[in-house]
């Protein structure tokens, strides 16, 4: 069983306190924390949460710019449609290998910190390497089964291989 970090126990504590402190003392401690009024509408539970969210945002720091905005086209995408499928981008970390099955041959990419490699040779994007594997354009992210096809598509279904992407996601 891990052992809690010491640096975490004095930040534990404190959100364990905040379930028995009374609606005053909410106040007054987003008064401290924030360095302004709560808004009349919050009670106890919000207060709360607010609360345990800016001191662990004080803790362990706030999200990155790139994830709030993430986070924010969810929301507003949800918002939109709240019965929508929410496809969110994939991340795939330099060395992973990308593997495509195309005409009866396997096509293996690397990922690079700059681009691609494909047979040795630097690419810039996945559609240029889909191109030289085809000999026509194609959308490199959807070739390689990193997107969903479109609906009407009738292309031939990439393999690529977990295996070897995923230890890279």
């Amino acid at each position: 069983m891990p052992t809690e970090n010491p640096a975490q126990q004095p930040l534990a504590v404190e959100l364990a306190k905040l379930h028995g402190f009374s609606i005053n003392a909410l106040r007054s401690r987003w008064r401290a924390l924030f360095r302004g009024d709560p808004p009349p509408a919050f009670g106890p539970d919000l207060l709360r949460r607010s609360i345990a969210q800016k001191l662990q945002e004080n803790a362990y720091g706030k999200l990155s710019s790139a994830a709030q905005r993430e986070l924010n086209c969810v929301v507003a995408a949800l918002a939109k449609n709240p019965t929508t499928r929410l496809e969110l981008p994939r991340r795939i970390k330099a060395g992973a290998v990308l593997v495509r099955g195309w005409k009866g041959k396997s096509y293996r990419v690397i990922v690079r910190d700059e681009g691609f490699e494909y047979e040795g040779r630097a690419y810039k994007s996945l559609s240029e390497i889909a191109r030289v594997i085809t000999g026509t354009r194609w959308n490199g992210p959807r070739f390689f089964g990193l997107r969903p096809a479109e609906p009407s598509s009738k292309s031939s279904n990439p393999t690529v291989s977990s295996r070897e992407v995923g230890h890279g996601l």
